[in-house]
């Protein structure tokens, strides 16, 4: 069975508040998934900004994307939430931000490598930048699958980034964390050269820790 996330609607709406509060989104920039357990998806309404969002205004499609209920129209990146949900039945949640410093490396189209113990842990290793694809489109849908193949995020090139998890508090800490590493990174460059984990270390913890999405 396709892992779900019980009350859908109100953990989206109280995780869009709060990544408001944290910088990782503005205005109404951003959307969010969750598959529910009849196998429908919640996501985010489109062009509402999210302070004065509320549990009504969560919209609900099936599988396919046609709305089953909800009074406003879906997120413009509907194709990509539901690319994600139909290719990883493990995961429940996906997150689409537009976190300043993780942009930056999806605007430069770069990787962000995985230099930090935790990253590897949490997020699988190297978090991929997509090929350039225009927003809201199939082909960025089918990209960020591609990106996301055994790993917690991925950068969307020129775009922003996605997470995804088990449940909205993974989900909101892989966003986070891909954030945060990526400001630590950058600053390292600023510093001089920047060194990824040797291979070796990340497979001692893929043995330890198996990254689990």
């Amino acid at each position: 069975m396709a892992t779900f996330i019980e009350n859908a609607p109100e953990q989206i709406v109280a995780a869009a508040k709060e990544l408001l509060e944290k910088g990782l989104v503005e205005g109404t920039s951003g959307n969010i998934s969750a598959r529910m357990e009849d196998g429908n998806i919640a996501v985010t309404p489109s062009s509402l900004d999210y302070r004065i969002m509320e549990v009504d205004d969560i919209v609900i499609v099936n599988p396919a994307g046609d709305v089953v209920s909800g009074e406003r129209g879906p997120t413009s990146e509907k194709y990509l939430h539901l690319a994600v949900m139909n290719a990883y039945e493990d995961i429940g949640v996906c997150i689409h931000s537009h976190a300043v410093h993780a942009t930056m490396f999806a605007v430069a189209q770069q990787d962000i490598p995985s230099c930090i113990d935790e990253f590897t842990v949490y997020l699988g290793g190297d978090i991929r930048c997509t090929e350039y694809a225009p927003s809201g489109s199939p082909d960025l849908a089918e990209q960020v699958v591609k990106a996301l193949e055994n790993r917690g995020a991925a950068l969307i090139a020129n775009h922003g980034m996605v997470a995804i998890g088990t449940t909205m508090q993974k989900t909101m800490h892989n966003t986070a964390l891909v954030e945060r590493s990526a400001k630590i990174i950058w600053g390292a460059k600023q510093l001089g050269a920047i060194y990824p984990l040797p291979e070796k270390v990340n497979e001692n913890f893929a043995n330890v820790y198996p990254f689990m999405r």
